[in-house]
């Protein structure tokens, strides 16, 4: 079986940063992509940052120059450091996983976090 478990979400300050990570665990061979989305009530999950294994990195507009998405392959963790937050960045934002495990080395398969809420507020 394979977690995926979120940490780092907070309270914090207009102008502030945090740092999230994800960390993936359980019998896995390899992970191709790691993703951030984020989701505020009554509206859609949207993709904020993505990191394939190579260490290729794609951002959403709206993060773009602020968020940072990094990888640790040993530790099979994903971050997101994020800088000069705004209000409207408060959402909960999850992890998400494309990876093969032990049983599955062919076949990539979907796994999510259960999410880290931020709240950038005075």
């Amino acid at each position: 079986q394979v977690q995926l478990q979120e940490s780092g979400g907070g309270l914090v300050q207009p102008g502030g940063s945090l740092r999230l990570s994800c960390a993936a665990s359980g019998s896995i061979f390899s992970i191709n992509v790691m993703v951030w989305y984020r989701q505020v009530p009554g509206k859609e999950r949207e993709l904020v940052a993505h990191i394939t294994s190579d260490g290729s990195t794609n951002y959403a507009d709206f993060v773009k120059g602020r968020f940072t998405i990094s990888r640790d392959n040993a530790k099979n963790t994903v971050y997101l450091e994020m800088n000069s937050l705004k209000p409207e960045d408060s959402a909960v934002y999850y992890c998400h996983a494309n990876l093969r495990t032990h049983y599955q080395i062919f076949n990539g398969m979907d796994y999510w976090g259960k999410g880290t809420l931020v709240t950038v507020s005075l």
